[in-house]
């Protein structure tokens, strides 16, 4: 009896992996356009903002990279002691100081409004 209990789980287990592993048909809509770039490869690739808009940035706010300007601001070491990646050590009031700085002379503007019904 315990055999085929157990068979009949494994067979409704199994089955439960078969649709689970079905893709959905796709269909063509002609309102959505699909972008030149990948949206995947830009947003697993994101950059950190510079620590001051100097020069010219990219459409999804991190500095363009093909300017001087940009690579010298990437260059320049934070104000107070670092971590052992590089990064600010942000338990120094010289390093909080700073960031706080970089955020209030930085202006954000949305990439795309948001759409209201």
């Amino acid at each position: 009896m315990k055999k085929i209990l157990l068979i009949v789980n494994l067979l409704l287990a199994f089955a439960g992996f078969t649709f689970a592993q079905t893709t959905p048909a796709k269909t063509k809509d002609p309102k959505a356009k699909t972008s030149t770039t990948p949206a995947a490869a830009t947003t697993a690739t994101q950059v950190k903002p510079a620590a001051s808009a100097a020069g010219p940035t990219k459409k999804d706010g991190t500095p363009d990279m093909r300017y001087k300007t940009n690579k010298d601001a990437a260059k320049a070491k934070p104000a107070g002691p670092l971590k052992k990646d590089g990064t600010a050590d942000m338990r120094y009031k010289a390093n909080k100081d700073a960031a706080k700085n970089a955020n209030a002379a930085k202006t954000t503007t949305p990439a795309s409004p948001k759409k209201t019904n």
